[in-house]
């Protein structure tokens, strides 16, 4: 028994260290497990993915299970940060290294794509190879105008920097050809009702077009969106060659900061309120709303400035006089209109509203201005 709480007060001690504070996988912080073949601390969502890869990871919790004293020296010997020097010493600067709250499948593969296939230790060139060149894939890809998903063929050329779709496998003209200046690629797994659903935006004639695909098999969804990200950097490198990759890599993805439903009305106020599916983006700084979470096309978008160029944002508080179901109010003054916003619960009220004041508090750019310009012609 003493030898128990003796390995495991020196585990808990050695998680306590930095580099083996935070999950080495996914950064999620105090991790209470640990893979005693590979010498990494983990947290518990990601030792369960790691469960899935036997012959290569064995899991044990340094609280709960027994140590003998060999594998608490190995631990000691390795850590995350020795080991983070050997399975990701190659990592290439676009690819995506999942966080605690991203989905499944992008933690699931990043775990396989380090300990299982060891894309990153130097042993073999699979990154250049895999992303360096065309890629394609034939995905499931929702129809604009049903709920139906039909398989469609996707290539993705480094050369021009664009993605074309075809409908049909012999199909020389594809449906699609959508430039890397304006494509956006986030995994939207709930929205689109598949683990390993993707969401592909692009401006299409000054409106948002989205695209829901899927592909059956995990690695391949996720290779696809890191070959994504790898032609969106190089696109922006030739695009702003003075500016190092550590400033574009923010660039190459635009992850929404809020989405959710709302009620709205029209710009008299005197409309009645429509419920409406809402997307904030911080850094391109707009508001798009659909009808639906998955639309093909939005129905309509507002520039969210900041608070020196007239923006506010703020709460009201009762019912409102214009009707509506949801009580729970926001008011988003521009320069140009007010809009009325209702939310169902006070959660979500405050959610968005702290979602407005953060980005009307960040100071516009020049890229800012001209957004703003362009979507204040386009109206």
């Amino acid at each position: 028994m003493a030898n128990l709480e003796r390995n495991n007060k020196i585990l808990l001690n050695l998680a306590r260290k930095p580099g083996n504070n935070m999950c080495a996988d996914c950064e999620a912080p105090d991790p209470d497990w640990a893979s005693y073949t590979l010498g990494v601390f983990v947290c518990l969502n990601c030792s369960g993915l790691h469960r899935n890869l036997p012959s290569v990871s064995k899991m044990k919790s340094i609280r709960l299970d027994h140590w003998e004293d060999s594998l608490v020296e190995f631990m000691q010997e390795r850590g995350n940060s020795a080991a983070k020097d050997i399975y990701e010493k190659c990592v290439p600067t676009f690819f995506y290294r999942p966080r605690q709250k991203d989905c499944v499948v992008l933690k699931d593969q990043w775990i396989r794509a380090k300990y299982e296939r060891r894309e990153f230790t130097g042993e073999n060139n699979y990154c250049q190879q895999v992303y360096n060149s065309e890629f394609e894939s034939t995905l499931w890809k929702k129809g604009r105008d049903n709920k139906q998903f039909l398989k469609r063929i996707f290539l993705l050329s480094r050369k021009d920097f664009t993605l074309r779709y075809f409908i049909k496998e012999e199909s020389k003209v594809p449906k699609a050809v959508i430039s890397m200046m304006d494509l956006n690629a986030v995994f939207q797994p709930e929205k689109i009702g598949h683990a390993h659903g993707l969401q592909i935006s692009y401006l299409h004639d000054e409106r948002m077009r989205n695209l829901f695909v899927y592909h059956e098999n995990g690695q391949e969804i996720v290779s696809l969106f890191n070959a994504i990200r790898a032609t969106r950097l190089a696109y922006l490198q030739k695009k702003n060659p003075t500016l190092r990759d550590i400033d574009l890599i923010p660039q190459i993805t635009r992850n929404c900061l809020k989405e959710g439903y709302m009620e709205k009305t029209g710009p008299t106020q005197r409309e009645p309120f429509k419920k409406r599916w809402f997307t904030l983006c911080s850094m391109n700084r707009k508001l798009l709303y659909f009808k639906t979470p998955l639309d093909a096309m939005e129905l309509g978008a507002a520039f969210i400035g900041s608070e020196s160029h007239g923006y506010s944002v703020s709460e009201i508080c009762g019912r409102s006089s214009r009707g509506g179901r949801w009580h729970c109010s926001i008011v988003l003054e521009t320069p140009e209109r007010q809009f009325v916003f209702m939310c169902e619960q006070e959660q979500e009220q405050r959610e968005w509203l702290d979602a407005f004041r953060e980005v009307i508090s960040q100071t516009m750019t020049p890229e800012d201005y001209a957004n703003e310009a362009n979507l204040r012609r386009g109206k």
